[in-house]
């Protein structure tokens, strides 16, 4: 695989080449879950975008040379809130989402990252960093409450490409008298009553959530590093803020090399959020349609742009891996894959373009002989297709049938005697009802078959 890879930063917001600073050394960070809820189609995004480029980049660079690090947030206020409304603890809370997590990430086949960690696992590394600010006169305590002295960093805005005033015009800041600057924000908080603490030089409390991210990326990736990622909501303020604690605690002139922002889902062309009403749970798909159709449709428009997400959608994902399963076949030997077929993919992780390709190959398959079957099906395995054989993908349909195969065999029998007294009209009742039920047949001479749809 010798072609580059190119990727648009969102730091200056245009297309660059992939340099790593160590080709030996390729690292990559991905803001995780809060898991104070299970997780939705919008979170699934992320997921699978960032798992492709996982993928992408393990081809170029060897799979040894790349670290995927992609944290878990235990602690936060939305999880204090949910656990009260659950009325369970927040570790019960915290286990038991993140358990759901997981089992989504397995049903999207979304391969583990290299390490998981935990904001709760990395408590002692946090309150060293916000020391180190402090040492530096970049953060001051007031209250037992620390926040970040935003206007101490020059370059505060350069991620969103605002200034301050700008910024602060667009979001919810938190208002605080203890802070010196409205856009200073949290790095430690004292805890309420029954809330989780931990001891540290400013009394019990727990950290920011901006904090997390930056000790968990130094922690596994250095001070500097090559890609961080996330989706397009967190580039302010969370991503903002982690560059500037950072670069102040770390000394340094960056932080993340390339920032990657894929764009929201939508349904009827609104945000997918709680307060719209509109959230799709990825559990609320299980046991009903493949992981794949939904891992499909997430990458079935650029991860730049917004996705629309409808009934539509899933219908012609699932249509598509029908007529690729025709062809399907389990590939032992892998093989490398050409580059012009690749080629869409290093360009900005362009999936679209890659399907297309797919589409090309499955047509060559088709007619063609075993290697260009193999082809096609190391192709679609490279972005986490077709790794379930032909019993596995027909199971969700068949759960989803509602008429039972001995009502299907009747309906035959019925239809059969339609065609031989020329009741046509009927006949194609028949076969409409059947084809309502999911059911396909097709007639070969005095024979029927059928199959689900």
């Amino acid at each position: 695989m010798s072609k580059d890879i190119y990727l648009t930063n969102s730091f200056g917001n245009k297309k660059e080449k992939f340099i790593p600073i160590d080709s030996k050394k390729v690292g990559m960070y991905v803001c995780g879950p809060t898991v104070y809820d299970d997780p939705h189609i919008g979170n699934a995004r992320p997921l699978v975008v960032f798992d492709i480029l996982f993928k992408i980049l393990k081809s170029k660079f060897n799979d040894s040379s790349v670290t995927y690090i992609r944290n878990i947030t235990d602690v936060d206020d939305k999880i204090i809130t949910s656990s009260k409304e659950k009325k369970i603890s927040i570790s019960e809370l915290t286990s038991k989402i993140t358990k759901n997590f997981h089992n989504d990430c397995e049903y999207l086949f979304c391969e583990k990252p290299t390490a998981e960690p935990k904001a709760t696992e990395n408590i002692d590394l946090m309150i060293k960093m916000i020391s180190n600010l402090i040492l530096k006169g970049f953060a001051y305590e007031k209250n037992h409450h620390v926040y970040f002295e935003v206007q101490k960093f020059k370059d505060y805005g350069k991620l969103s490409n605002k200034n301050l005033d700008e910024l602060l015009a667009g979001s919810r800041v938190e208002i605080s008298e203890n802070k010196k600057n409205p856009a200073d924000f949290v790095l430690w908080k004292p805890s309420q009553n029954n809330e989780p603490y931990w001891s540290s030089p400013w009394g019990e409390g727990r950290p920011g959530w901006h904090l997390e991210c930056s000790v968990m990326s130094k922690k596994y990736l250095n001070n500097e590093f090559d890609i961080h990622g996330g989706g397009r909501d967190l580039i302010f303020p969370h991503h903002e803020n982690e560059i500037a604690q950072s670069r102040c605690a770390n000394e340094t002139k960056s932080f993340a090399k390339y920032w990657l922002h894929n764009n929201f889902i939508t349904m009827s062309n609104e945000k997918m959020a709680k307060s719209q009403g509109n959230i799709l749970k990825i559990k609320d798909f299980k046991n009903k349609i493949s992981g794949q159709v939904l891992r499909l449709a997430l990458i079935n428009t650029h991860y730049r742009q917004p996705l629309d997400w409808n009934d539509q959608l899933i219908e012609n994902c699932q249509n598509t891996l029908d007529k690729w399963y025709s062809i399907y076949t389990k590939v032992d030997e892998i093989n490398p894959i050409p580059d012009e077929i690749l080629k869409p993919l290093l360009d900005d992780i362009n999936t679209p373009g890659y399907i297309a390709k797919l589409h090309e190959l499955y047509s060559r398959g088709i007619k063609g002989n075993d290697a260009d079957k193999k082809l096609f099906n190391q192709a679609c395995n490279y972005i986490g297709l077709l790794l379930e054989d032909n019993k596995k993908w027909n199971s969700y349909k068949k759960a989803n049938i509602k008429i039972s195969e001995n009502e299907i065999l009747k309906k035959i029998d019925e239809r059969n005697i339609a065609r031989k007294n020329k009741n046509f009209e009927l006949a194609d009742k028949i076969r409409k009802e059947l084809l309502d039920n999911g059911i396909l047949i097709e007639d070969k001479g005095d024979t029927t078959t059928w199959k689900y749809k």
